[in-house]
């Protein structure tokens, strides 16, 4: 199972530098052709505005599977033992039903109502740029599952660090 936590891990942090790292050229350009050449560009608009919604979607399934995103912590850290295992295992469960039925289930009838729509600038299908939405929302079921494993398990965050 670790092993397929450290492959998704690879992917998506390599799929969101690789994304970060277009965005850059990308919006270097838009500002050289707006400013230097006094042409704007609404293609590169429109792909950095895309081009941010993976990263940010991408890079939300990642920190998910980390167990690294922001919480409230105020009653979570004045458990311990059985009780702080339960309620980190219904937390999960709470995320994994909101990614299932907001981002999986939502996330696919978007992407087929839109498949047909084109975007404005770039031409191509909606349903493709709304596609994020789906495989982000099946990557943090699959950490939540992962992290529920770990959490029954007992093994901490920072013993899965250690072991890769």
């Amino acid at each position: 199972m670790n092993a397929l936590r450290k492959a998704i891990d690879t992917v998506l942090s390599a799929a969101c530098a690789i994304v970060f790292a277009i965005m850059v050229v990308v919006g270097t350009y838009q500002v050289v052709a707006r400013y230097v050449f006094n042409s704007p560009s609404t293609v590169s608009e429109e792909l950095l505005t895309y081009s941010f919604t993976w990263m940010a979607l991408f890079a939300s399934a990642l920190v998910f599977g980390k167990r690294d995103h922001m919480r409230m912590g105020f009653i979570a850290d004045k458990l311990t033992g059985t009780p702080k295992l339960i309620l980190e295992v219904i937390i999960e469960l709470l995320v994994m039903g909101l990614a299932i039925s907001v981002m999986l289930y939502g996330g696919i009838s978007i992407v087929q109502l839109t498949m047909t729509q084109a975007s404005a600038s770039l031409g191509i299908p909606m349903g493709i740029i709304y596609m994020v939405i789906p495989i982000s929302g099946a990557l943090i079921v699959i950490y939540g599952i992962m992290n529920i494993i770990d959490l029954c398990r007992g093994v901490k965050h920072e013993q899965r660090e250690v072991k890769e």
